[in-house]
């Protein structure tokens, strides 16, 4: 093993948590070394193409985990700089004021955080700032108050998705543009980086149109000398103090080496499971069931939404490239015969005909599924999922990841598809709808609520800072801290975190605030103070 180079921040993961926080540290003159345990998403045509990037998972990570039973299943999850964020659908939403307070599902309790969303709220203006969020204050009837407008305006419907709108409108909803990252300039197409194309919900952007961490963040943090970046460096455990109370190193493997690198902080970036599953591989003797697990909480409390795709067909064709515009939260905090919530509707990338073959029968033609994808409308419908310390992340007798999940608050998901569907049956002649499913065990996009932080360490694992309650230098910034899921995408709020927690690293750092980065109102754009 070569000789250990220190640091004086090492970040684990480039996603939305570790690539926005090695870009917050940067200006602060500290060396930081990112780690990634993926390479670069490679540019090519295959970018854009739904068998590749869909149909046949080029991009997923090249590992199977295990559920419950001991059943292998292939995650939708992606090991690259900028993490998962390369494939999302940009959809950039605040938690709602009362998600953070205990509210009361058909399924149980979602406890209260222990902050606030006043607490939280000038760090979700500076991430909208940060990843160029197009949005307009004031049409979502949930939306919780904002100490500034979005930067950028909302991005415009395309024709069938108008109507739709319309319909919604007339039908007594409230429809509202969905605050989107992809950085399209609609009064200036020719300088436009995002292109408006049918290929961004779950594909990588080949013209870097799409505000994710790694074009947001990790590039420009790699202008800064004082950062480095190791890529294809999977972290395989942490290395402790002899007295237990600090992490000093992290053991990676890179390129079928062994390497060792040590700092003054450690922060762990690698997602809800991973996270969890690096500090139960991090065991030791004055930590048995896992580094920072004197409350047996460490991988518990998984959460991932409950998630469905539903079509909706008809006789009219539907040419939208860019659907994602359009949202419903009407029945977000209570439906017509409840006034418990049930969860958010919006729409989902523009499915296609291999798209469609993914849960087709085997010998179904594509020529038919090519014209199902021309008239579909295609929804995404969340609910809430509620913590439950049965549904953890454990690893098996081999190191291998084990994901057990029972599902729950399923009675809201069930009365908001019944809502949807009743809107729907009057719209365009009112045609029929289909089910797409819910989404699977292996669909983690949303994984979140592994280390939930909080106040009490016998109750969480991180502090209100997202330091582990039994160590000095230990963070997590990505979805682990979560105590509950909300119905809404977790990305700005993992964004928004990074940038509080980065604050209270800085301060710990001892860097001045004339080299810290602020967030312009004016351009959405970071500039130095």
């Amino acid at each position: 093993m070569a000789a250990i180079e220190h640091y004086d921040v090492i970040i684990i993961g480039s996603g939305a948590g570790g690539g926005t926080l090695a870009y917050h540290l940067a200006p602060s003159g500290k060396r930081i070394l990112l780690l990634e345990r993926g390479g670069f998403v490679p540019r090519e045509a295959e970018n854009w193409s739904s068998r590749a990037a869909v149909l046949e998972e080029k991009y997923h990570a090249p590992e199977k985990w295990l559920d419950g039973r001991g059943r292998e299943f292939q995650p939708g999850t992606h090991y690259n700089v900028g993490g998962n964020t390369k494939f999302y659908g940009a959809a950039l939403f605040r938690m709602r004021e009362a998600d953070f307070g205990e509210i009361r599902h058909h399924g149980g309790v979602s406890p209260a955080w222990p902050i606030t969303y006043e607490d939280l709220e000038p760090y979700y203006t500076q991430a909208e700032y940060l990843y160029e969020v197009r949005g307009r204050r004031g049409d979502d009837p949930t939306e919780p108050w904002s100490s500034a407008p979005y930067a950028f305006p909302r991005v415009s419907h395309e024709p069938r998705l108008q109507e739709l709108h319309d319909h919604f409108a007339r039908s007594g909803l409230h429809p509202f543009h969905v605050p989107l990252g992809i950085r399209l300039n609609e009064k200036s197409p020719d300088s436009s980086p995002c292109v408006r194309c049918k290929t961004c919900d779950g594909y990588p952007c080949l013209v870097g149109g799409k505000a994710d961490a790694h074009t947001m963040c990790v590039q420009p943090a790699m202008r800064y000398g004082n950062v480095t970046l190791l890529t294809e460096a999977k972290a395989l455990r942490l290395v402790t103090t002899p007295d237990g109370r600090s992490v000093k190193g992290v053991i990676v493997e890179r390129r079928g080496e062994i390497e060792e690198y040590s700092a003054d902080f450690i922060v762990s970036s690698c997602g809800a499971v991973n996270s969890a599953a690096l500090l139960l591989r991090s065991a030791t003797e004055r930590h048995p069931a896992g580094l920072a697990n004197g409350s047996g909480l460490v991988g518990r409390n998984y959460m991932a939404h409950n998630n469905s795709v539903l079509f909706y067909f008809c006789a009219k064709a539907n040419p939208t490239l860019f659907q994602k515009t359009l949202a419903v939260n009407d029945f977000y905090f209570s439906g017509p015969d409840s006034d418990l919530p049930l969860g958010h509707i919006s729409m989902v990338g523009k499915f296609d005909g291999h798209m469609f073959k993914a849960g087709a029968p085997p010998l179904a033609p594509l020529p038919l599924l090519e014209a199902m994808g021309r008239r579909s409308i295609d929804f995404w419908i969340t609910s809430e999922d509620l913590p439950d310390p049965e549904n953890r992340v454990s690893l098996g007798a081999d190191g291998r990841i084990e994901l057990h999940y029972r599902e729950n608050n399923l009675e809201a998901h069930r009365r908001l598809i019944a809502n949807l569907k009743r809107v729907m049956r009057t719209f365009d002649g009112g045609k029929f709808f289909t089910k797409g499913g819910k989404i699977p065990l292996a669909g983690v996009a949303h994984q979140c609520g592994t280390l939930r932080f909080g106040r009490d360490p016998r109750t969480s694992v991180l502090d209100v800072d997202c330091k582990a309650h039994e160590l000095d230098n230990f963070y997590v910034v990505d979805a682990s801290f979560f105590c509950s899921s909300s119905a809404v995408n977790p990305a700005l709020t993992i964004i928004a975190n990074a940038i509080r927690v980065g604050d209270h690293l800085l301060d710990r750092l001892g860097a001045s605030r004339e080299h810290r980065h602020e967030y312009a109102p004016a351009r959405g754009l970071a500039v130095l103070a």
